[in-house]
Formats: C-alpha cells, sequence, structure tokens
C-alpha cells in the first residue's frame, strides 16, 4: 500500500473568465469539447487542456482564443491529473455551455464551474494524481434576509432575464 499526500493547487482565472474543471476519460475530449463549445455562441472565446492519463502522458490543448489556451494548459499542469480537463471561457457563462459539456460522450464529471478563487484538492499516489474535489470560493457570512432575497430576485429578472 502507498502513501496517499493531499494537497492544494489554485486555478488561474483572469477577470472577466469563468473555468470549468472536469474529468473526462478519452483522448478525443478536447475535439469534443471544442466542438461543443465552438456551436454555442459565435462570441465564446474559450480554451481547452486535457490530461492523458496513459500512452504519451501530454496535455492535450485547443482553443479559438490562444491566451485562454494558455491558461487552460497552465491550469491543467497545475492539477497534472490524469484525465482532467480544464476549459477557460470569456464572453460567456458556464451555465451556456454546460448542458453540452456534459453531453460529450467521455465527460465522466465537472467538479467545478465558476469565476470564484477556486482550489483543487488533490490526491497523489505512487501512481499518479486525482482530484479529490473543489474549493469554490469563500464560506458564507449569513443567511439571506428579504433585502437579500430582493437582490437576488432583481439581478436574476431584471439584469439577467431570467423570469421575465
Amino acid at each position: 500500500m502507498s502513501e496517499l499526500k493531499l494537497s492544494t493547487v489554485s486555478m488561474e482565472i483572469p477577470e472577466g473568465c469563468n473555468i470549468i474543471l472536469g474529468q473526462s476519460h478519452f483522448i478525443k475530449t478536447v475535439e469534443d469539447l471544442y466542438e461543443a463549445l465552438v456551436t454555442s455562441s459565435p462570441s465564446l472565446l474559450f480554451g481547452i487542456a486535457f490530461c492523458e492519463a496513459s500512452g504519451d502522458r501530454l496535455i492535450r490543448a485547443d482553443g479559438n482564443d490562444d491566451g485562454l489556451t494558455r491558461i487552460a494548459v497552465s491550469n491543467a499542469r497545475a492539477v497534472s491529473a490524469g484525465h482532467c480537463f480544464v476549459i477557460m471561457i470569456k464572453n460567456g457563462f458556464p451555465i451556456n455551455v454546460l448542458d453540452r459539456v456534459k453531453a460529450a460522450q467521455e465527460i465522466c464529471c465537472v467538479f467545478a464551474a465558476t469565476a470564484n478563487p477556486l482550489e483543487v484538492i488533490i490526491a497523489e499516489s505512487e501512481q499518479g494524481r486525482g482530484v479529490m474535489g473543489v474549493i469554490d470560493g469563500e464560506t458564507p457570512l449569513g443567511v439571506e434576509d428579504e433585502s437579500g432575497r430582493q437582490w437576488r430576485k432583481s439581478l436574476l429578472r431584471e439584469i439577467i432575464g431570467y423570469k421575465r
């Protein structure tokens, strides 16, 4: 039995961007995620990186924005867990693309989809590394009151356009 080491790594998320972190199982992940994202919106900018778990064990990458692709690769390198993928997006939100991402045949799960500060909890053994979970944002400071409820409904209905 090998020793298990736990650690966290912080993801780089530039202002105005979101990150999607998940696990997949096949080398065609980059191509399928590219297709899912590029057909979701003509203004969406994105970069994708995928960590192979066998064979050449490379970080495979693609995107329609070189800067976001570089950041996705940097984040994937920081995680360095087999079969994990990182998507960086700008000019869109995860809610706009998550159904398409999760519908790709090889996607196993999505750990996080956020613009918040994100830490990834990593387990490492002699075999390699795996994602145990994430720390998304900060801890709550209280419970919403009536003014908080009104602010939330205003944001969703008047600013975002939900349930007009």
